[in-house]
């Protein structure tokens, strides 16, 4: 309808008023006397001028309606802008002060561990597979201040591991998580501090979870122990895998083995820190 308006509004005002000054024409060429045309627009001249100006006004209505809509669309598009805009500032906001608490927690962590040399990077894409729990993180070989390796151990600020560098790029990395069906661990776990093996299983990667084998002779194992690297390969010792949630046993209740549950919550991990370098406990 308003489009009808905008395209046609004027030609039927036009046609209205092109009436009326048809019939007062035709009066003044007739010199006053009172000719058909004359009879005619004599006796409609009142009713063609009221519908005249009803006509005029109507239309000015209407064109009247169609700026102030037109002027509410506007004024409504610019309020949405700004509405995105704070919510997007308020978003920023919220993740700049994520950060910085993230970054006083690692700060703390650090002091403790001063033979750490520690990358931070931003989660940028989680894999979609379902064979495997891996992401990319936003440094590589040419953006990242320290040099990040292969192998690379991969934990959260407070020092929980995450996982382990599997790929390298020029400005990404691909991180294996601790679940994932392809990860092996050395591990420590219980007062005694038994040695095994934390490594990934696919039926466990459904429930984020992982499992504690290849143990020492006569350990023993008990739910809510935590479980800690052992410093095997290029993880340094004592950062944190989990807990154990369940201990199982199999071939015949010969061995045993502890379902871990990982410390860290990978489903709420945006930013994460690469261990670099450290010294080799003795």
């Amino acid at each position: 309808m308003k489009e009808y308006i905008r395209k046609y509004g004027l030609r039927v005002g036009a046609v209205v008023v092109a009436v009326v000054l048809i019939a007062v024409l035709a009066t003044v060429l007739l010199g006053g006397r009172a000719g058909l045309l004359a009879n005619v627009t004599g006796s409609l001249s009142g009713a063609v001028g009221q519908a005249a100006s009803s006509a005029i006004e109507w239309i000015e209505g209407i064109y009247g309606y169609i700026y102030e809509y037109d002027q509410l669309v506007a004024d409504n598009n610019a309020l949405r802008a700004q509405l995105a805009q704070a919510q997007q500032a308020a978003i920023s906001a919220s993740e700049f002060q994520e950060e910085n608490i993230r970054l006083r927690e690692l700060l703390g962590f650090a002091e403790k561990h001063t033979d750490y040399v520690m990358e931070s990077a931003k989660i940028t894409e989680w894999s979609s597979s379902n064979w495997e729990s891996t992401f990319r993180i936003s440094k590589g070989s040419s953006n990242a201040t320290n040099p990040i390796e292969v192998g690379d151990c991969v934990i959260t600020e407070y020092g929980a591991l995450v996982g382990q560098v599997i790929e390298l790029g020029d400005t990404w990395c691909t991180v294996r998580t601790v679940v994932d069906s392809g990860i092996d661990v050395g591990a420590l776990v219980g007062e005694a501090g038994a040695v095994g093996m934390c490594v990934g299983e696919f039926s466990l990667m459904q429930n984020n979870e992982l499992r504690l084998t290849y143990l020492s002779e006569n350990a023993q194992l008990v739910e809510g122990e935590a479980v800690l690297t052992s410093g095997r390969g290029s993880i340094p010792q004592g950062l944190i895998i989990g807990y154990i949630s369940a201990v199982l046993s199999e071939g015949n209740g010969q061995t045993i083995y502890g379902v871990v549950e990982p410390a860290c919550d990978l489903g709420s991990l945006t930013q994460v820190f690469i261990i670099t370098d450290f010294t080799v406990q003795e």
